[in-house]
């Protein structure tokens, strides 16, 4: 963003991506060098290989986003590197963006649309086309963090009763008045809808299985506005087609944006290409939040969103 741009250039001598393209892990290993600090997005995925091979110069890398898993903060311990990222400031964009998914899919926004837009739009009857309520119904959200709180707070606008599970219950009006269940697997038979709200970790990556589907009432929809790699993407194909599940909202895939084909030909599924912190406003306060971050550091402060600490 532009007023991000210049406080950087006012404030470091910066070296700045002029290109929308992310760039190359040797692309950014090269202007890495004599730098003492990195300020990189989650559109950089550069491995397990990218670290430990970070010129000695650099100190801080800090992240344009709230997720981290593109990231290893345990190879930046063991550098000695700070690692910081920027929660908080795209809860609600990312909330929203969870509560048009679950509209969206319910509702059959994507099939809606190409009606319209193709002219298949015929006299309708009391039987077709038809969605699915969401006033009443019941969400569980796995994952009620900070992003997660904000869904229950807007489902509870729709009357919806709330259900979640997460590593730890929250305390009092956090949770909007669900219900903790201390297992997911609990949690799924209150499901109508599953929200995914939780952060990518060896615990949570590949939890949405055809297991775990299996548990969910019958005609359920999940929507995923976290990370791609929590969900079995065969597993969700497989149930959508099969019409085990009704729907699904996905703003974010594995692999993306090389998402699994499968999707593109279903009816049933509400695609976006990860828009949830994608606002001008928001945008630019992860990069103010990532530039804070930098200035603590170089004063010899802590960071507020330091990942390595203690």
């Amino acid at each position: 963003m532009p007023d991000v741009e210049q406080r950087l250039q006012r404030d470091y001598e910066a070296v700045l991506n002029k290109s929308d393209t992310p760039p190359t892990m040797a692309e950014c290993l090269k202007e890495a060098v004599g730098k003492d600090a990195i300020l990189i997005t989650s559109f950089e995925k550069f491995g397990p290989d990218f670290i430990p091979a970070l010129p000695p110069s650099v100190r801080i890398i800090a992240t344009h986003s709230v997720g981290y898993d593109h990231l290893s903060v345990p190879q930046a311990k063991a550098r000695g590197l700070a690692l910081t990222n920027t929660p908080d400031v795209l809860t609600d964009a990312t909330a929203d963006i969870s509560m048009l998914l679950l509209l969206g899919a319910a509702r059959g926004a994507s099939w809606g649309d190409r009606m319209v837009r193709e002219n298949r739009w015929g006299t309708p009857t009391l039987v077709s086309p038809l969605g699915f309520d969401v006033s009443g119904k019941r969400l569980g959200i796995l994952g009620l963090g900070r992003i997660g709180q904000a869904v229950a707070r807007r489902a509870k606008g729709f009357g919806m009763e709330l259900h979640y599970h997460s590593r730890n219950p929250v305390a009092g009006d956090l949770a909007s008045g669900a219900r903790y269940h201390a297992s997911f697997e609990e949690m799924l038979p209150f499901c109508d809808f599953l929200s995914i709200n939780s952060a990518s970790t060896p615990e949570t990556r590949g939890i949405i299985n055809a297991r775990t589907i299996a548990l969910l009432p019958p005609n359920a929809i999940i929507i995923n506005a976290a990370r791609g790699d929590i969900v079995d993407d065969e597993a969700l194909i497989a149930a959508l087609k099969s019409g085990r599940l009704a729907a699904a909202g996905l703003d974010v895939f594995k692999g993306e944006p090389d998402i699994h084909p499968g999707y593109r030909s279903l009816e049933n599924v509400f695609l976006l290409p990860h828009l949830g912190s994608a606002t001008p406003g928001t945008r630019s306060a992860m990069g103010h939040r990532a530039l804070d971050n930098l200035d603590a550091f170089f004063r010899g402060e802590r960071p507020k969103d330091l990942l390595t600490g203690d």
